[in-house]
């Protein structure tokens, strides 16, 4: 059955005209027609008896009547839910995060969001690993070096200050390195399997995810 014939049946019979029907969906009293007589022919019924004072539903037409009316009450109850849920997010929504980032830093953080959003229940998933979002492993990543998955969106949390400190006995070996370049020349020790060693500029940590519908991005 035709969509957008059964939206222009309805409005029909709502309004019990076709010239009331056409002025509410923006069309011509003669587009409405043709419309309601494509339908009953496509159906082979009659879905209206035609009357100088107006449209009166055969019973046929009641049936469908009452159906789409269903139908569009349905709709326009999920339209709210979905406007409502874009207002005030709600649901499920995994974290992921580093241990000592998740640990340290986004853990004493939550409270504050859960009071934001107390309709959104969190779960928190703290590995070292990267976690794939697009296979639905989690929602949000938030790590200190930029997503290896493509169509991400990203957004900058906070910079991180990143030092190197070494041991007086080391130094006294191995020199005192006084530029970038001279850490290849030094063995560094870092955190993590996949931890690549820190430049001496600041690091910025960001958070990144799938689109969620009803989620707000601001993280």
């Amino acid at each position: 059955m035709d969509w957008d014939k059964l939206r222009i049946f309805h409005a029909v019979a709502e309004a019990g005209s076709f010239t009331h029907a056409g002025e509410a969906l923006n069309l011509s009293q003669s587009a409405v027609s043709r419309q309601i007589s494509a339908l009953e022919e496509s159906l082979n019924i009659s879905l209206f008896h035609r009357h100088a004072r107006g449209l009166i539903l055969t019973e046929q037409g009641e049936l469908l009547y009452r159906t789409a009316h269903e139908i569009f009450a349905k709709l326009a109850m999920t339209e709210a839910q979905l406007t409502e849920s874009k207002d005030r997010p709600k649901g499920q929504l995994k974290v992921t995060a580093t241990v000592a980032l998740g640990s340290t830093w986004l853990t004493p953080r939550m409270s504050e969001f859960i009071e934001l959003y107390p309709d959104v229940s969190v779960d928190l998933v703290l590995q070292d690993r990267e976690l794939d979002l697009s296979m639905r492993e989690a929602d949000v990543a938030i790590r200190m070096a930029p997503p290896r998955q493509p169509e991400l969106i990203q957004r900058h949390l906070l910079t991180v200050h990143m030092h190197i400190f070494a041991a007086p006995s080391y130094i006294k070996k191995h020199g005192m390195p006084q530029t970038a370049e001279d850490l290849d020349d030094h063995k560094i020790i870092v955190y993590g399997e996949e931890t690549r060693p820190p430049s001496p500029t600041s690091i910025g940590c960001s958070g990144w995810g799938r689109r969620r519908t009803g989620l707000d991005a601001r993280y």
